[in-house]
């Protein structure tokens, strides 16, 4: 779809009608425009499950039981965090003609990359149940904590791809910086590790690094069917609210004046 077809059809909708549309638009480029589909938005998870599995149970003996499970329940929240961050760092500049041709804010291009990639992981979601089936593991009453967990996520990412795009206005080097960063937090979540292994050797990990609670309390409602840790859903509140209070902030003062500072 032309970007002046899609700007005609974005402008006679309503905000969430014109946010969904973009969404779908999204994912379906994302998604449809290669050979091999949706089937891509599974494979990346289970490339990277392939090699870590081999590394961390194979290579170093780890010995947390359904390793390949716990694996892949990380590795989708983790790539839901990556997509909607650091893939989000020029969104002001590939999503400029929305902003500046139509009637579309910049905070609903902002929630429609967000809901595509929400859509992803629904797929991937859908995957991780039918694994805890085949496995035997039991699903229970306490999934109904998932949107819990997943809706702060949401805000988390959220507020963090709201500072880091604006941080780019000024800061073209962000660009460098965050594959870094998220490597740093990638490897001080529970993605690989046990829980209790960096609580144990990192006491206040929870606090400096956000993913670690988002996985872990993932885990605990879809994986081992407990309630989360609520100290823990708090601390993931905090962490959301403040990166959104922040983002809301750097679009005030950056955003208003994208086009120029691009």
């Amino acid at each position: 779809m032309g970007s002046n077809a899609a700007n005609a059809q974005l402008t006679k909708k309503n905000r969430w009608e014109r946010i969904w549309l973009l969404a779908k638009i999204e994912f379906k480029l994302r998604y449809y425009e290669n050979r091999l589909g949706l089937l891509w938005a599974l494979l990346k998870p289970l490339m990277q499950l392939a090699i870590y599995f081999i590394a961390f149970k194979i290579v170093m003996r780890n010995n947390i039981e359904n390793f390949a499970i716990y694996l892949f329940a990380g590795i989708i929240v983790w790539q839901f965090f990556v997509e909607t961050t650091g893939g989000l760092i020029n969104i002001l500049k590939t999503k400029k003609y929305l902003y500046e041709y139509s009637n579309m804010s910049k905070i609903e291009i902002y929630l429609a990359s967000l809901i595509s990639a929400s859509l992803g992981f629904a797929f991937n979601f859908f995957i991780l149940i039918l694994f805890l089936i085949i496995g035997g593991i039991d699903l229970g009453w306490n999934l109904i904590y998932f949107p819990l967990i997943f809706i702060s996520l949401f805000i988390f990412c959220f507020g963090v791809a709201l500072i880091l795009s604006n941080l780019y206005l000024k800061v073209k080097d962000i660009n460098q910086f965050w594959p870094l960063i998220s490597q740093f937090l990638m490897w001080l979540s529970p993605i690989f590790l046990s829980f209790e292994a960096l609580k144990n050797n990192i006491p206040y990990i929870s606090y400096l690094n956000p993913l670690f609670g988002y996985i872990s309390t993932f885990r605990d409602v879809v994986m081992y069917n407990i309630k989360p840790d609520f100290t823990l859903v708090l601390i993931n509140f905090a962490h959301a609210i403040i990166a959104l209070f922040l983002g809301l902030i750097l679009l005030r003062v950056f955003g208003k004046r994208a086009s120029e500072l691009l």
